[in-house]
């Protein structure tokens, strides 16, 4: 029988937050074993290789680290069958790259398809699914020559349905959450058809369930002929996450990646809104939005998403913010830790947001006034907390206030210059972190290394010092 390939997607990606975990047990481990054999081809060896402590297991958890961008050591950590717990795509992992495709011409040889709706989800309206479709298709038409028609009968390029359990096809589904949908790649018979979990809750546009719109232009993505990438912002990560279908655009690894398969579109449809594209840690002029720290972990935000880097690891992990917070701001303009109540906080314009773990604290978010701050303050540009101290610097423009953590107060005879404290300092903060005694100070794409209370400068490093590019 001919191989088809398949692709299934799985689960919300709900990021885990770093608390301490239980101890690694038996069945933890076992987990583990299946997981890389599914999806990194573990394969069960023996022989003097094995024997001189050479583990294909350690090899291979080492290489799911280094594709997830976690800390590689080769052993089974919290933080690694954390992410194995994630619910994830079922294709494996193995060579994956920013866009890629299945590869031996796996794509239609014209331009012209069509799809069929066979059946509906209840869980939306017969005038919801159709709109979720269309929309969702119409994704890729934009951005190449292709063009879909609908039928009604007989047989499409592309056969829509919904199912549950054993549907036909020789891959079950599995019940509410796990996998969400698949899809097989472009060839004669079941190839380009789509498949939906009905054991699961599809939605329109509410975050409370899965978003059909977004589900479905993934899974037709793989219709079309591309496989998954690793860049976390595209639309062919393997994970789901959400996104508003009214203001959704195409980002720029998917449009890399399908116009590689059947060019652009000729006749596009005016100057759209601009493609988005991932962060790069490799770009030395990326100037972040803001640094923190997070029970041991640093984080680094810039646009929608951030990095998380252990010190420990050269390879930081970058995910969207809303993973892992899913009530967060994105294009944040300041964050900190505050260790005495144990959140972390995130601002954007006169607002500010408190998470505990990674669920919003109640009452926020709260305005920024709530600090102490004036209301002339429209924003805060960055945030500082201090260990020794116990106090918040908050970097308002050529200014700096200082907050009480435990008094829940502005410090008296603030604001001050920032360069009466921090000697030099005479351009705009934009990120500040503390770390190993020394206050950090950013301002563009450069650090500024200071002593906390002399306010000595020592070095002027890249952003580049703590957030290392691991292309190379």
């Amino acid at each position: 029988m001919k191989t088809l390939t398949l692709s299934i997607l799985l689960g919300l990606a709900v990021a885990v937050y770093c608390m301490p975990v239980s101890q690694i047990t038996g069945q933890d481990e076992s987990f583990a074993k299946n997981y890389l054999k599914k999806f990194f081809n573990l394969t069960e060896e023996e022989g003097p290789a094995v024997r001189r402590g050479i583990s294909p297991l350690n090899k291979k958890l080492a290489e799911m680290q280094r594709f997830f961008g976690l800390q590689i050591t080769g052993s089974l950590d919290a933080d690694t069958l954390a992410m194995m717990k994630k619910p994830r795509c079922g294709v494996p992992d193995e060579q994956v790259a920013r866009f890629s495709t299945f590869g031996n011409n796996l794509k239609w040889q014209k331009n012209s398809l069509t799809y069929r709706i066979e059946n509906y989800t209840p869980d939306m309206s017969v005038a919801e699914v159709d709109d979720s479709i269309d929309k969702a298709l119409q994704v890729w038409a934009k951005v190449t020559p292709l063009r879909f028609t609908r039928i009604y009968s007989g047989i499409a390029d592309i056969m829509i349905s919904f199912g549950r359990g054993a549907h036909g096809d020789y891959y079950p589904f599995d019940g509410p959450d796990g996998t969400l949908a698949h899809a097989f790649a472009p060839s004669p018979g079941i190839g380009g058809d789509a498949h939906f979990d009905e054991d699961e809750t599809f939605t329109f546009r509410s975050n409370t369930g899965y978003v059909l719109f977004m589900v479905a232009a993934h899974e037709f993505g793989h219709s079309l002929g591309l496989s998954h990438s690793d860049d976390p912002g595209a639309l062919m990560y393997p994970v789901y996450s959400y996104s508003n279908p009214d203001t959704y655009v195409l980002p720029r690894d998917d449009i890399n990646g399908i116009q590689s398969l059947y060019g652009r579109n000729p006749n596009p449809v005016g100057p759209g809104p601009t493609a988005p594209t991932t962060p790069d840690a490799c770009d030395s002029t990326m100037v972040l939005d803001a640094v923190a720290t997070l029970r041991g972990e640093m984080l680094f935000f810039k646009d929608r998403f951030f990095w998380r880097n252990h010190p420990q690891s050269n390879t930081p992990q970058q995910t969207l913010i809303t993973n892992f917070w899913p009530n967060a701001p994105v294009d944040i303009d300041a964050a900190y830790e505050s260790q005495q109540s144990d959140h972390v906080l995130l601002f954007k314009g006169h607002k500010v947001w408190a998470f505990s773990g990674y669920d919003l604290v109640s009452g926020y978010p709260k305005p920024i006034s709530s600090f102490g701050l004036p209301k002339t303050v429209k924003k805060v540009d960055a945030a500082l907390y201090d260990e020794q101290s116990g106090k918040t610097l908050f970097f308002v423009g050529s200014e700096y206030y200082s907050y009480d953590e435990a008094t829940k107060k502005m410090d008296e005879g603030f604001p001050k210059q920032v360069d009466e404290t921090f000697l030099g300092m005479t351009s705009k903060v934009t990120a500040a972190l503390q770390h190993g005694g020394y206050t950090y100070l950013y301002s563009g794409p450069q650090m500024f290394e200071y002593a906390m209370w002399s306010g000595r400068l020592y070095r002027v490093l890249r952003n580049s010092y703590f957030l290392p590019c691991t292309k190379y």
